[in-house]
């Protein structure tokens, strides 16, 4: 491969006025309008509500982040008393925390959610498309380190996207970009294994991710897709001042027109007993070798 120079919730939820602890019922299933709390509605639209203490706290502090309702159980109350009330105070949307007992909540959520406590009724956040975010985008940063931006070619598991958007938050990285189909909504179980992060870095979805590629190219980015049978290692690739780094799923990898659209197929230096990484901690790596070393 020849190197490129880089140039609706439910109605059956939904509480009566003055009446908080009845929208903690459970829906039947098969009986509501619309999804179930917590379920995927589509890509790139959120579950009704968020759970756990980062990622709730994370989106009361985002000013751009539209909420509904924030259910707290009672012990959770005290103990995030002094991080809540000051988040609550300065909202412009006036909203107050309603009580709710642990059990109530577990019957409102997805099963299984961790939710320490706390749920927090939202509407999808507002992403840039494509053009908007090239428009905006800012210079390299200082000592070298490069404009990153992660292209996720049909990773499509909430927990493997939340915890990318996770590394790519904590080592300053531009955005995620996904393909509108194969990839992952904004859920509550993508935001709670985000971990606040998505309240932070751009998750955008893009009609034809070969197409996307093509557009980062123009825009002056270098592509380099990260796979096994890499002809270099992520830490040796001269990569340039704008990066799109590319991760596929896991076991089919990148697809063949995807990796026809990157400049350098690299690899990470594994050499033990277990080949190959999850997606999530190979992107953590990844991310490490592109932004972290320049920090």
């Amino acid at each position: 491969m020849t190197k490129r120079k880089p140039p609706k919730s439910s109605r059956r939820g939904k509480a009566p006025e003055g009446r908080p602890g009845h929208a903690l019922r459970r829906p039947r299933r098969g009986t509501h309008e619309g999804p179930a709390p917590g379920a995927a509605v589509g890509v790139g639209v959120a579950a009704p509500w968020l759970y756990g203490t980062h990622a709730v706290l994370e989106a009361l502090a985002n000013p751009r982040r539209r909420v509904t309702r924030l259910l707290v159980a009672g012990e959770t109350a005290a103990k995030e008393a002094p991080r809540l009330e000051p988040l609550l105070a300065i909202r412009p949307d006036g909203l107050r925390a309603e009580a709710a007992t642990r059990e109530a909540l577990a019957q409102l959520l997805p099963e299984g959610a961790v939710h320490q406590g706390l749920a927090l009724q939202v509407r999808p956040l507002d992403q840039p498309d494509l053009p908007a975010l090239l428009a905006d985008l800012p210079p390299p940063g200082g000592a070298g380190k490069p404009v990153v931006v992660v292209a996720l070619d049909q990773v499509t598991d909430p927990q493997n996207v939340g915890a990318i958007l996770r590394s790519a938050a904590a080592f300053g990285a531009t955005a995620v970009v996904a393909p509108q189909r194969h990839a992952a909504p904004e859920t509550g179980a993508l935001a709670k294994a985000a971990s606040g992060a998505l309240e932070h870095l751009a998750y955008l979805q893009v009609g034809n991710l070969a197409r996307a590629l093509d557009q980062l190219k123009e825009a002056g980015f270098w592509v380099l897709g990260l796979a096994a049978e890499g002809a270099t290692t992520i830490a040796e690739a001269d990569a340039g001042p704008r990066i799109v780094l590319v991760l596929g799923a896991e076991g089919s990898g990148l697809r063949r027109l995807t990796r026809e659209h990157c400049d350098l197929l690299a690899r990470l230096p594994t050499g033990g007993a277990i080949g190959q990484l999850n997606v999530s901690n190979a992107a953590a790596v990844a991310l490490y070798e592109l932004l972290g070393r320049h920090a």
